[in-house]
């Protein structure tokens, strides 16, 4: 897939009529309508169980909905061709709740993979990741694997490794939900400063402080139905 395939006007993501259940239970998205511009900021906010994870899901790849169609980057996710699935995930940064990390590897390592993974070598990629981490306060924790770092640290390189090679589009999936409110108030302001470049940032959280101190719009989960809030 080439690279100007993604480039251009089109919404980010767009939802057409998306409906979602698990089995025969009753939707938990239902009807689901909307698109977002390239560049947004948008909070998504809910109850638990009213579907923040499932919208997650659907955007960045992990699941299908049930009926309706869903749109990345201009391409319909039904009908995008396997081998240009991977392309378009690599436009994608997924901070998930339960971090993901590798075990075995280093907290750099970890932060690196994205970077590894496309083909990025040598020392300028070691000092990048080291610039980042310390930025997110891990910088004396460099070469510490998962096992060592608190849940706290261990979401901060979840984030930086998320956001390390500058994504198109951010899904972020309770990203303070483990760390104080001043690293929570830091952690924001690094999706800020990526958002100024270009990347549209999605949050989901339930820190309705950090919702009323940063004043973004909101995607309000409700019912199944998405409402836009303004910020």
């Amino acid at each position: 897939m080439q690279n100007d395939l993604f480039d251009g006007e089109e919404p980010v993501v767009r939802f057409d009529q998306v409906g979602v259940r698990y089995g025969a239970g009753p939707e938990v998205l239902s009807d689901v309508a909307f698109s977002l511009e390239p560049g947004s900021f948008h909070f998504l906010t809910g109850e638990s169980g009213t579907g923040k994870s499932t919208l997650l899901r659907l955007i960045y790849l992990a699941m299908r909905p049930t009926r309706g169609l869903v749109h990345l980057f201009g391409h319909d996710i039904s009908t995008l061709p396997r081998d240009d699935v991977p392309s378009l995930r690599r436009r994608i940064g997924v901070v998930f709740q339960d971090f993901q990390l590798l075990d075995h590897l280093s907290a750099v390592d970890n932060v690196a993979l994205p970077l590894r993974i496309v083909g990025a070598r040598g020392g300028a990629v070691r000092q990048h990741v080291s610039e980042l981490l310390r930025w997110v306060g891990l910088g004396d924790r460099l070469s510490a694997k998962p096992a060592t770092l608190s849940g706290g640290e261990q979401q901060r390189v979840a984030i930086a490794r998320a956001v390390i090679n500058q994504p198109r589009l951010l899904l972020a999936d309770e990203p303070t939900g483990n760390v104080d409110d001043n690293i929570g108030v830091r952690l924001i302001q690094l999706f800020e400063e990526l958002n100024r470049m270009g990347t549209t940032v999605i949050i989901a959280t339930h820190n309705s402080g950090l919702v009323d101190r940063f004043r973004y719009p909101r995607m309000e989960l409700e019912d199944g139905a998405v409402h836009f809030i303004r910020g």
